[in-house]
Protein backbone atom coordinates (compact mmCIF):
# COMPACT_ATOMS: atom_id res chain seq x y z
CA UNK A 1 0.00 0.00 0.00
CA UNK A 2 1.84 3.50 -0.99
CA UNK A 3 1.95 6.07 1.09
CA UNK A 4 -0.32 8.18 -0.42
CA UNK A 5 -3.40 5.50 0.02
CA UNK A 6 -2.37 4.84 3.88
CA UNK A 7 -2.61 8.39 4.25
CA UNK A 8 -6.39 7.79 2.56
CA UNK A 9 -7.50 5.37 4.52
CA UNK A 10 -6.50 7.09 7.74
CA UNK A 11 -8.26 9.70 7.01
CA UNK A 12 -11.21 8.02 6.52
CA UNK A 13 -10.91 5.82 9.95
CA UNK A 14 -10.04 9.00 11.86
CA UNK A 15 -12.89 11.33 10.44
CA UNK A 16 -15.59 8.01 11.14
CA UNK A 17 -13.93 7.53 14.73
CA UNK A 18 -14.06 11.01 15.77
CA UNK A 19 -17.71 11.91 14.27
CA UNK A 20 -18.94 8.31 16.49
CA UNK A 21 -16.59 9.52 19.25
CA UNK A 22 -18.43 12.90 19.35
CA UNK A 23 -21.80 10.67 19.06
CA UNK A 24 -21.21 8.74 22.21
CA UNK A 25 -20.07 11.42 23.85
CA UNK A 26 -23.10 13.98 23.24
CA UNK A 27 -25.21 10.88 23.94
CA UNK A 28 -23.25 10.86 26.95
CA UNK A 29 -24.59 14.29 28.40
CA UNK A 30 -20.60 15.06 28.21
CA UNK A 31 -20.65 18.83 29.07
CA UNK A 32 -17.89 20.42 26.63
CA UNK A 33 -17.46 19.91 23.28
CA UNK A 34 -13.27 19.17 24.19
CA UNK A 35 -14.80 16.23 26.01
CA UNK A 36 -17.15 15.23 23.91
CA UNK A 37 -14.44 14.97 21.02
CA UNK A 38 -12.02 12.78 23.25
CA UNK A 39 -12.13 9.02 22.94
CA UNK A 40 -14.12 7.39 25.68
CA UNK A 41 -11.72 4.09 26.19
CA UNK A 42 -12.62 0.95 27.20
CA UNK A 43 -12.79 -0.41 30.68
CA UNK A 44 -10.19 -2.76 32.89
CA UNK A 45 -10.67 -6.47 31.97
CA UNK A 46 -8.76 -9.52 32.18
CA UNK A 47 -7.47 -8.90 35.28
CA UNK A 48 -4.85 -11.51 35.22
CA UNK A 49 -3.05 -10.38 31.93
CA UNK A 50 0.37 -8.64 32.08
CA UNK A 51 -0.79 -6.55 29.38
CA UNK A 52 -3.42 -4.61 31.68
CA UNK A 53 -5.57 -4.41 28.73
CA UNK A 54 -8.90 -2.62 28.47
CA UNK A 55 -11.74 -3.85 26.70
CA UNK A 56 -14.71 -2.58 24.97
CA UNK A 57 -18.05 -4.72 23.59
CA UNK A 58 -21.41 -3.66 22.23
CA UNK A 59 -23.39 -4.30 18.98
CA UNK A 60 -23.81 -3.48 15.47
CA UNK A 61 -26.48 -1.56 13.65
CA UNK A 62 -27.53 -5.05 12.48
CA UNK A 63 -26.80 -6.31 15.98
CA UNK A 64 -23.73 -8.24 15.76
CA UNK A 65 -21.71 -8.33 19.15
CA UNK A 66 -18.57 -7.20 18.63
CA UNK A 67 -15.48 -6.74 21.28
CA UNK A 68 -12.09 -5.54 21.31
CA UNK A 69 -9.18 -5.80 23.59
CA UNK A 70 -6.60 -3.14 24.24
CA UNK A 71 -3.20 -3.36 25.95
CA UNK A 72 -2.15 -0.39 28.52
CA UNK A 73 0.85 0.17 26.31
CA UNK A 74 -0.84 -0.06 22.85
CA UNK A 75 1.33 0.57 19.62
CA UNK A 76 -1.46 1.77 17.57
CA UNK A 77 -2.00 -1.76 15.53
CA UNK A 78 -5.12 -3.45 16.27
CA UNK A 79 -5.84 -6.80 14.32
CA UNK A 80 -10.11 -7.09 13.60
CA UNK A 81 -11.83 -10.64 13.03
CA UNK A 82 -15.06 -12.58 12.81
CA UNK A 83 -15.63 -14.61 15.57
CA UNK A 84 -13.71 -13.16 17.41
CA UNK A 85 -16.04 -11.29 19.68
CA UNK A 86 -17.23 -14.49 22.61
CA UNK A 87 -14.29 -16.05 22.94
CA UNK A 88 -11.78 -14.18 21.64
CA UNK A 89 -10.26 -12.77 24.38
CA UNK A 90 -9.31 -15.90 26.14
CA UNK A 91 -7.35 -17.32 22.89
CA UNK A 92 -3.68 -17.89 23.31
CA UNK A 93 -3.35 -15.37 20.27
CA UNK A 94 -4.65 -12.84 21.91
CA UNK A 95 -2.54 -12.63 25.55
CA UNK A 96 0.94 -13.14 22.29
CA UNK A 97 -0.62 -10.13 20.45
CA UNK A 98 -1.27 -8.39 23.58
CA UNK A 99 1.95 -8.35 24.65
CA UNK A 100 3.66 -7.02 21.81
CA UNK A 101 1.51 -3.79 22.22
CA UNK A 102 -1.10 -4.58 19.19
CA UNK A 103 -5.13 -5.04 20.38
CA UNK A 104 -7.03 -7.56 18.80
CA UNK A 105 -11.19 -7.57 18.28
CA UNK A 106 -14.10 -8.21 16.19
CA UNK A 107 -16.77 -9.57 15.41
CA UNK A 108 -19.57 -13.00 15.86
CA UNK A 109 -21.13 -14.56 12.99
CA UNK A 110 -24.11 -15.25 14.81
CA UNK A 111 -26.45 -12.47 13.15
CA UNK A 112 -25.25 -13.02 9.51
CA UNK A 113 -24.06 -16.53 9.07
CA UNK A 114 -23.44 -17.29 5.66
CA UNK A 115 -24.41 -13.93 4.79
CA UNK A 116 -20.98 -13.04 3.68
CA UNK A 117 -21.25 -9.07 2.49
CA UNK A 118 -22.61 -8.18 5.97
CA UNK A 119 -20.37 -10.15 7.38
CA UNK A 120 -17.69 -8.53 5.83
CA UNK A 121 -19.20 -4.94 5.76
CA UNK A 122 -19.56 -5.54 10.01
CA UNK A 123 -15.59 -5.45 9.96
CA UNK A 124 -15.36 -1.62 8.53
CA UNK A 125 -18.59 -0.79 11.24
CA UNK A 126 -16.34 -2.79 14.60
CA UNK A 127 -13.50 -1.23 13.64
CA UNK A 128 -15.13 1.95 13.28
CA UNK A 129 -16.56 1.51 16.45
CA UNK A 130 -13.13 0.76 17.94
CA UNK A 131 -11.50 3.85 16.54
CA UNK A 132 -14.57 5.83 18.36
CA UNK A 133 -13.28 4.63 22.07
CA UNK A 134 -9.71 4.81 21.59
CA UNK A 135 -8.81 6.64 18.57
CA UNK A 136 -7.29 5.99 14.84
CA UNK A 137 -5.40 3.31 14.50
CA UNK A 138 -2.15 3.37 12.84
CA UNK A 139 -2.43 -0.07 11.23
CA UNK A 140 -5.64 -1.91 10.57
CA UNK A 141 -5.28 -5.72 9.66
CA UNK A 142 -8.16 -7.70 9.21
CA UNK A 143 -7.27 -11.26 9.67
CA UNK A 144 -9.60 -14.54 10.57
CA UNK A 145 -9.59 -18.43 10.38
CA UNK A 146 -12.16 -20.53 8.20
CA UNK A 147 -15.03 -18.08 7.19
CA UNK A 148 -12.90 -15.29 9.18
CA UNK A 149 -10.36 -16.03 6.55
CA UNK A 150 -13.00 -15.50 3.61
CA UNK A 151 -14.02 -12.75 5.19
CA UNK A 152 -10.78 -11.27 5.93
CA UNK A 153 -10.27 -11.70 1.96
CA UNK A 154 -13.34 -10.10 1.21
CA UNK A 155 -12.08 -7.13 3.99
CA UNK A 156 -9.05 -6.82 1.52
CA UNK A 157 -11.34 -6.16 -1.61
CA UNK A 158 -14.70 -4.25 -0.28
CA UNK A 159 -12.71 -1.99 2.21
CA UNK A 160 -9.07 -1.46 1.17
CA UNK A 161 -9.68 2.18 2.49
CA UNK A 162 -10.52 1.54 5.57
CA UNK A 163 -8.21 -1.47 6.30
CA UNK A 164 -4.04 -1.14 5.36
CA UNK A 165 -3.49 -4.78 5.37
CA UNK A 166 -5.33 -8.51 5.51
CA UNK A 167 -3.80 -12.19 6.51
CA UNK A 168 -6.37 -14.62 5.75
CA UNK A 169 -5.99 -18.00 7.00
CA UNK A 170 -7.69 -20.92 5.53
CA UNK A 171 -10.27 -19.41 4.05
CA UNK A 172 -12.13 -20.98 0.91
CA UNK A 173 -10.72 -18.84 -1.44
CA UNK A 174 -11.92 -20.37 -4.24
CA UNK A 175 -14.87 -17.65 -3.25
CA UNK A 176 -18.22 -17.95 -2.49
CA UNK A 177 -19.67 -19.67 -5.60
CA UNK A 178 -16.84 -21.67 -6.63
CA UNK A 179 -15.99 -22.93 -3.21
CA UNK A 180 -19.41 -24.80 -3.17
CA UNK A 181 -19.67 -25.99 -6.64
CA UNK A 182 -16.34 -27.92 -5.78
CA UNK A 183 -18.10 -29.37 -2.71
CA UNK A 184 -21.29 -30.64 -4.89
CA UNK A 185 -18.53 -32.26 -7.42
CA UNK A 186 -17.55 -34.52 -4.30
CA UNK A 187 -20.90 -35.26 -2.81
CA UNK A 188 -22.62 -35.61 -6.93
CA UNK A 189 -19.96 -38.44 -7.40
CA UNK A 190 -20.53 -40.38 -3.74
CA UNK A 191 -24.23 -40.19 -4.55
CA UNK A 192 -24.24 -41.72 -7.48
CA UNK A 193 -21.68 -44.00 -6.97
CA UNK A 194 -21.53 -45.09 -2.99
CA UNK A 195 -24.55 -43.91 -1.75
CA UNK A 196 -27.64 -43.31 -4.11
CA UNK A 197 -30.19 -41.34 -2.20
CA UNK A 198 -28.33 -39.64 0.16
CA UNK A 199 -28.80 -35.58 0.06
CA UNK A 200 -26.65 -33.61 -2.29
CA UNK A 201 -28.21 -30.35 -2.52
CA UNK A 202 -31.81 -30.35 -0.64
CA UNK A 203 -30.44 -31.30 2.56
CA UNK A 204 -33.23 -31.75 5.00
CA UNK A 205 -34.53 -30.27 8.23
CA UNK A 206 -32.42 -32.87 10.27
CA UNK A 207 -29.31 -31.76 9.49
CA UNK A 208 -28.08 -34.17 11.86
CA UNK A 209 -29.93 -37.66 10.47
CA UNK A 210 -28.53 -36.27 6.97
CA UNK A 211 -25.18 -36.31 8.57
CA UNK A 212 -25.28 -39.93 10.13
CA UNK A 213 -26.66 -41.36 7.08
CA UNK A 214 -23.55 -39.73 4.65
CA UNK A 215 -21.17 -41.36 7.80
CA UNK A 216 -22.98 -44.32 7.82
CA UNK A 217 -22.63 -44.82 4.37
CA UNK A 218 -19.29 -43.97 3.85
CA UNK A 219 -18.40 -46.03 6.62
CA UNK A 220 -19.64 -49.02 4.98
CA UNK A 221 -18.33 -48.60 1.78
CA UNK A 222 -15.06 -48.01 2.92
CA UNK A 223 -14.88 -51.67 4.30
CA UNK A 224 -15.39 -53.30 0.55
CA UNK A 225 -12.89 -52.36 -2.42
CA UNK A 226 -14.98 -51.45 -4.69
CA UNK A 227 -16.35 -48.61 -1.81
CA UNK A 228 -12.57 -47.41 -1.23
CA UNK A 229 -11.89 -46.89 -5.00
CA UNK A 230 -15.14 -44.93 -5.27
CA UNK A 231 -14.01 -42.96 -2.33
CA UNK A 232 -10.91 -41.73 -3.95
CA UNK A 233 -12.02 -41.50 -7.20
CA UNK A 234 -14.49 -38.56 -5.30
CA UNK A 235 -12.04 -37.03 -3.33
CA UNK A 236 -9.26 -37.18 -6.45
CA UNK A 237 -12.60 -35.15 -8.35
CA UNK A 238 -13.22 -32.89 -5.64
CA UNK A 239 -9.80 -32.03 -5.01
CA UNK A 240 -9.76 -33.58 -0.83
CA UNK A 241 -6.67 -33.97 0.83
CA UNK A 242 -5.80 -37.53 1.21
CA UNK A 243 -5.13 -37.03 4.56
CA UNK A 244 -7.22 -36.22 7.44
CA UNK A 245 -7.73 -37.11 11.20
CA UNK A 246 -8.98 -40.10 13.39
CA UNK A 247 -13.03 -40.45 14.83
CA UNK A 248 -11.46 -39.40 18.04
CA UNK A 249 -9.75 -36.57 16.73
CA UNK A 250 -6.69 -37.57 16.69
CA UNK A 251 -3.85 -36.40 14.05
CA UNK A 252 -2.75 -39.03 11.59
CA UNK A 253 0.61 -38.33 9.79
CA UNK A 254 1.17 -37.61 6.11
CA UNK A 255 0.34 -40.33 3.90
CA UNK A 256 3.59 -41.91 1.58
CA UNK A 257 2.67 -40.33 -2.20
CA UNK A 258 3.48 -44.12 -3.26
CA UNK A 259 0.87 -46.17 -1.30
CA UNK A 260 -2.22 -46.09 -2.77
CA UNK A 261 -3.97 -47.88 0.35
CA UNK A 262 -2.85 -44.73 2.86
CA UNK A 263 -4.07 -42.05 0.27
CA UNK A 264 -7.48 -43.72 0.60
CA UNK A 265 -7.46 -44.06 3.91
CA UNK A 266 -6.59 -40.21 4.26
CA UNK A 267 -9.25 -39.39 1.65
CA UNK A 268 -11.95 -41.03 3.51
CA UNK A 269 -10.75 -39.68 6.73
CA UNK A 270 -11.12 -36.30 5.29
CA UNK A 271 -14.33 -36.94 4.11
CA UNK A 272 -16.17 -39.04 7.67
CA UNK A 273 -13.31 -38.14 10.34
CA UNK A 274 -12.50 -35.94 12.85
CA UNK A 275 -14.62 -33.84 14.65
CA UNK A 276 -15.59 -31.87 11.07
CA UNK A 277 -15.61 -34.46 8.49
CA UNK A 278 -16.40 -32.82 5.16
CA UNK A 279 -19.28 -34.49 4.11
CA UNK A 280 -21.03 -32.93 8.11
CA UNK A 281 -20.15 -29.57 6.84
CA UNK A 282 -21.29 -30.08 3.24
CA UNK A 283 -24.73 -30.62 5.03
CA UNK A 284 -25.44 -28.31 7.37
CA UNK A 285 -23.38 -25.30 5.86
CA UNK A 286 -25.59 -26.34 2.51
CA UNK A 287 -28.76 -25.51 4.22
CA UNK A 288 -27.75 -22.31 5.89
CA UNK A 289 -26.44 -20.97 2.69
CA UNK A 290 -29.59 -21.90 0.37
CA UNK A 291 -31.74 -20.47 3.06
CA UNK A 292 -29.79 -17.14 3.34
CA UNK A 293 -29.76 -16.76 -0.93
CA UNK A 294 -33.19 -18.02 -0.90
CA UNK A 295 -32.13 -21.27 -3.35
CA UNK A 296 -29.64 -23.28 -4.87
CA UNK A 297 -26.21 -21.50 -6.15
CA UNK A 298 -24.36 -24.89 -6.89
CA UNK A 299 -24.12 -26.43 -10.16
CA UNK A 300 -22.85 -29.11 -12.13
CA UNK A 301 -24.12 -28.46 -15.94
CA UNK A 302 -21.58 -29.13 -18.24
CA UNK A 303 -18.90 -30.56 -15.76
CA UNK A 304 -16.37 -32.80 -17.67
CA UNK A 305 -15.79 -35.20 -14.43
CA UNK A 306 -13.22 -37.68 -16.57
CA UNK A 307 -11.49 -34.37 -17.04
CA UNK A 308 -11.69 -33.52 -13.54
CA UNK A 309 -10.10 -36.57 -12.78
CA UNK A 310 -6.88 -35.93 -15.36
CA UNK A 311 -6.32 -32.52 -13.49
CA UNK A 312 -6.45 -34.41 -10.37
CA UNK A 313 -3.26 -34.01 -8.17
CA UNK A 314 -1.15 -37.21 -9.33
CA UNK A 315 -0.80 -39.12 -6.61
CA UNK A 316 -4.29 -39.79 -5.63
CA UNK A 317 -5.32 -40.30 -9.42
CA UNK A 318 -2.49 -43.09 -9.53
CA UNK A 319 -4.47 -44.11 -6.06
CA UNK A 320 -7.67 -44.43 -8.01
CA UNK A 321 -6.29 -46.47 -10.70
CA UNK A 322 -4.68 -49.19 -8.92
CA UNK A 323 -7.70 -49.58 -6.40
CA UNK A 324 -9.86 -49.51 -9.15
CA UNK A 325 -7.76 -52.45 -10.53
CA UNK A 326 -7.56 -54.26 -7.42
CA UNK A 327 -11.27 -54.18 -7.05
CA UNK A 328 -12.20 -55.53 -10.08
CA UNK A 329 -13.31 -52.42 -11.37
CA UNK A 330 -13.65 -50.89 -14.57
CA UNK A 331 -12.70 -46.92 -14.14
CA UNK A 332 -13.90 -45.95 -17.50
CA UNK A 333 -17.98 -47.88 -16.72
CA UNK A 334 -18.29 -45.11 -13.59
CA UNK A 335 -16.98 -42.32 -15.29
CA UNK A 336 -19.42 -42.97 -18.25
CA UNK A 337 -21.88 -43.31 -15.63
CA UNK A 338 -21.53 -39.72 -14.18
CA UNK A 339 -20.63 -38.09 -17.30
CA UNK A 340 -24.87 -39.79 -18.15
CA UNK A 341 -26.43 -38.90 -14.72
CA UNK A 342 -28.91 -35.78 -14.39
CA UNK A 343 -26.91 -32.82 -13.62
CA UNK A 344 -27.55 -30.55 -10.61
CA UNK A 345 -29.02 -26.80 -12.05
CA UNK A 346 -28.57 -23.94 -10.31
CA UNK A 347 -31.12 -21.61 -9.16
CA UNK A 348 -29.85 -18.07 -11.07
CA UNK A 349 -30.87 -15.24 -8.43
CA UNK A 350 -29.14 -17.66 -5.88
CA UNK A 351 -26.10 -17.66 -8.27
CA UNK A 352 -26.05 -13.90 -8.34
CA UNK A 353 -27.39 -13.37 -4.38
CA UNK A 354 -24.26 -15.45 -3.33
CA UNK A 355 -21.83 -14.00 -5.60
CA UNK A 356 -22.37 -10.61 -4.19
CA UNK A 357 -21.14 -12.19 -1.10
CA UNK A 358 -18.41 -12.46 -2.43
CA UNK A 359 -16.93 -13.29 -6.04
CA UNK A 360 -12.85 -12.75 -5.09
CA UNK A 361 -11.91 -10.61 -8.04
CA UNK A 362 -8.37 -10.18 -7.11
CA UNK A 363 -8.08 -6.57 -7.57
CA UNK A 364 -5.95 -5.66 -4.30
CA UNK A 365 -5.06 -2.21 -2.91
CA UNK A 366 -3.33 -3.38 0.14
CA UNK A 367 -1.19 -6.16 0.98
CA UNK A 368 -2.60 -9.76 1.43
CA UNK A 369 -0.91 -12.42 3.58
CA UNK A 370 -2.32 -15.76 3.21
CA UNK A 371 -1.69 -19.02 5.75
CA UNK A 372 -3.32 -22.43 4.59
CA UNK A 373 -3.00 -26.25 5.58
CA UNK A 374 -1.83 -28.68 3.34
CA UNK A 375 -4.72 -31.06 4.58
CA UNK A 376 -7.51 -28.80 5.06
CA UNK A 377 -10.34 -30.75 4.14
CA UNK A 378 -12.90 -27.55 4.37
CA UNK A 379 -11.24 -24.40 2.93
CA UNK A 380 -9.43 -26.97 0.25
CA UNK A 381 -5.71 -26.06 -0.50
CA UNK A 382 -6.61 -26.39 -4.30
CA UNK A 383 -8.47 -22.62 -3.84
CA UNK A 384 -5.05 -20.96 -2.81
CA UNK A 385 -4.42 -21.17 -6.79
CA UNK A 386 -7.71 -19.80 -7.91
CA UNK A 387 -7.04 -16.65 -5.59
CA UNK A 388 -2.96 -16.62 -6.77
CA UNK A 389 -4.30 -16.38 -10.22
CA UNK A 390 -6.95 -13.62 -9.92
CA UNK A 391 -4.38 -11.87 -8.21
CA UNK A 392 -1.73 -12.23 -10.89
CA UNK A 393 -4.16 -11.48 -13.91
CA UNK A 394 -5.31 -8.14 -11.88
CA UNK A 395 -1.81 -7.15 -12.06
CA UNK A 396 -1.32 -6.98 -8.07
CA UNK A 397 0.70 -10.22 -7.52
CA UNK A 398 3.15 -7.75 -5.45
CA UNK A 399 0.82 -7.30 -3.09
CA UNK A 400 0.08 -11.53 -2.46
CA UNK A 401 1.84 -13.94 -0.32
CA UNK A 402 1.12 -17.00 0.38
CA UNK A 403 1.60 -19.75 2.98
CA UNK A 404 1.49 -23.30 3.54
CA UNK A 405 2.08 -25.73 6.47
CA UNK A 406 2.01 -29.02 6.78
CA UNK A 407 -0.77 -29.84 8.93
CA UNK A 408 -4.07 -31.61 8.79
CA UNK A 409 -7.53 -30.81 9.54
CA UNK A 410 -9.13 -27.67 9.53
CA UNK A 411 -7.28 -24.42 10.81
CA UNK A 412 -4.92 -26.38 12.82
CA UNK A 413 -2.13 -23.73 13.19
CA UNK A 414 -0.79 -22.71 16.29
CA UNK A 415 -0.61 -19.90 17.91
CA UNK A 416 2.76 -19.06 17.22
CA UNK A 417 2.37 -20.25 13.52
CA UNK A 418 -0.64 -17.52 13.24
CA UNK A 419 1.44 -14.89 14.94
CA UNK A 420 4.44 -15.21 12.68
CA UNK A 421 2.04 -14.61 9.69
CA UNK A 422 1.11 -11.55 11.66
CA UNK A 423 4.26 -10.20 12.62
CA UNK A 424 5.62 -11.10 8.63
CA UNK A 425 2.66 -8.40 7.84
CA UNK A 426 3.67 -5.78 10.23
CA UNK A 427 7.07 -6.06 9.11
CA UNK A 428 5.80 -5.33 5.42
CA UNK A 429 3.51 -2.31 6.55
CA UNK A 430 6.68 -0.84 8.83
CA UNK A 431 9.09 -1.13 5.60
CA UNK A 432 6.69 -1.23 2.99
CA UNK A 433 8.48 -3.94 1.50
CA UNK A 434 7.89 -8.12 1.69
CA UNK A 435 10.30 -9.88 4.33
CA UNK A 436 10.95 -13.10 3.71
CA UNK A 437 8.00 -15.25 3.14
CA UNK A 438 9.70 -18.30 2.34
CA UNK A 439 8.65 -21.52 4.45
CA UNK A 440 12.81 -21.31 6.46
CA UNK A 441 11.83 -17.83 7.15
CA UNK A 442 8.24 -18.00 8.62
CA UNK A 443 9.55 -21.21 10.49
CA UNK A 444 12.24 -19.18 11.64
CA UNK A 445 9.89 -16.30 13.02
CA UNK A 446 7.28 -18.90 14.56
CA UNK A 447 10.57 -20.44 16.19
CA UNK A 448 11.52 -17.11 18.02
CA UNK A 449 8.21 -16.55 18.84
CA UNK A 450 7.76 -19.53 21.39
CA UNK A 451 6.20 -22.25 19.14
CA UNK A 452 5.18 -25.50 20.38
CA UNK A 453 4.89 -27.64 18.20
CA UNK A 454 8.09 -27.24 16.13
CA UNK A 455 6.60 -24.66 13.38
CA UNK A 456 5.29 -26.31 10.37
CA UNK A 457 5.21 -24.08 7.48
CA UNK A 458 6.52 -26.24 4.03
CA UNK A 459 7.46 -25.00 0.29
CA UNK A 460 4.32 -25.87 -1.80
CA UNK A 461 2.39 -25.37 -4.61
CA UNK A 462 -1.19 -25.98 -5.07
CA UNK A 463 -2.79 -27.86 -7.60
CA UNK A 464 -5.01 -25.98 -10.28
CA UNK A 465 -8.31 -25.35 -8.99
CA UNK A 466 -10.89 -26.99 -10.34
CA UNK A 467 -14.03 -24.79 -10.63
CA UNK A 468 -13.13 -21.36 -11.10
CA UNK A 469 -16.22 -18.78 -10.90
CA UNK A 470 -16.44 -16.91 -13.07
CA UNK A 471 -14.45 -19.76 -14.85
Amino acid sequence: MGTESKGAAAAIRRGAAVCLAVALATAAGSGTAAASARPPGGTPCLAESPAHPTCISGALDDGTPYEFVVPAAWNGTVVVALDFAGAGRDEPLTARLLADGVARGGTSRAITGWNLRSAIDNQAEALTRFEAAYGPARRAIAAGTSMGGFIAAGVAQIHPDAFDAAVPMCGGLGGSVGQWNQKLDTVFVLERLVAPGLPVIDIPQDVESARKAWIDALTAAQRTPEGRARIALAAAIGQLPAWGRNPDGSATPPPDGRDAGGLEQGAYLALAGGPLPYIGQAMGSRRQLMAVVGGNPSWNTGVDYAGQLRLAEPALRRAVRELYKAAGLELGADLRNLAAAPRVAADPEAVRRFADGLVLDGHLRIPVLTVSATGDQISTVAQQQSYEEKVRRAGAGSLLRQTYTRTVGHCDFSPAEQEAALVTMFDRLRSGHWPATSAPAMNARAAALAADPAPRYVPFTPPRFNRPYPG
